[in-house]
């Protein structure tokens, strides 16, 4: 769709996410056996992913969450969902890693648009951009600034991390706005997750009406602060 990215970075978020339990379940000050993890965005998905393969994970919030592998194989809504689609973007970045390491250096991806965006651009851009260049620019933000890596995502083109979600036997609570442009991705791994599942009565989709993507990240009065502390203290007895 000649986007920018604006998603997670490469899949090793599952290992950062099950390092910090290993670093948690050793550490004497903390009880292993009440460890609840939240992600949010990109590594929402990515949180559901591991809650899938790390026992140890007792609660999983998922908030404001890309599936990461689909919207890299079928494009922002499914747009690019063909085999010819995944084929050509799997030519263009294999031909950037030649040149990459050519260049002894990764091309990025662009990051988010100037502001003021323009007025034709689609709605989540003009989001993520007011937000990244706007009220969270930060100097050291790939977002804010030249992007990911343009191969920094390839691997997730290669098969769904949330094929076994519908295994999770742990409590799982995911969070969307209900206007935002991502929330097809909650709305989809809830019901996934749901399908044929024995362990069914500790999830939940909770949609937050109005509610847009980045609304999650900082609106102090849309994010639900006391459902999500009311889910831990209730799942991690």
């Amino acid at each position: 769709m000649g986007y920018p990215r604006y998603m997670a970075s490469p899949d090793i978020n599952t290992e950062d996410f099950q390092a910090a339990v290993d670093f948690l379940v050793t550490n004497e000050l903390v009880d292993s056996d009440r460890i609840g993890i939240i992600g949010i965005c990109g590594w929402g998905g990515m949180a559901l992913n591991v809650a899938s393969l790390d026992t140890r994970i007792k609660a999983t919030i998922a908030s404001t969450m890309y599936d990461m592998t689909r919207v890299n194989a079928n494009g922002y809504f499914d747009l690019e969902d063909s085999e010819e689609k995944r084929y050509e973007k799997k030519v263009s970045m294999n031909r950037q890693r030649i040149e990459d390491f050519k260049n002894n250096s990764y091309k990025r991806s662009g990051g988010c648009l100037e502001l003021p965006v323009p007025e034709d651009s689609p709605f989540f851009v003009k989001d993520y951009s007011e937000y990244y260049k706007g009220r969270a620019y930060h100097e050291r933000s790939l977002n804010s600034n030249e992007g990911w890596n343009v191969t920094g995502c390839m691997s997730f083109m290669n098969g769904p991390i949330l094929k076994y979600s519908n295994e999770i036997r742990s409590a799982v609570l995911i969070i969307h706005g209900e206007k935002a442009h991502s929330c097809y991705f909650g709305k989809d791994a809830y019901e996934f997750m749901m399908k044929d599942s024995k362990y069914r009565d500790n999830k939940e989709l909770m949609l937050i009406p109005n509610a847009v993507h980045t609304d999650l990240y900082d609106n102090l009065e849309v994010i639900p602060f006391d459902k999500m502390d009311k889910f831990f203290k209730d799942n991690l007895k």
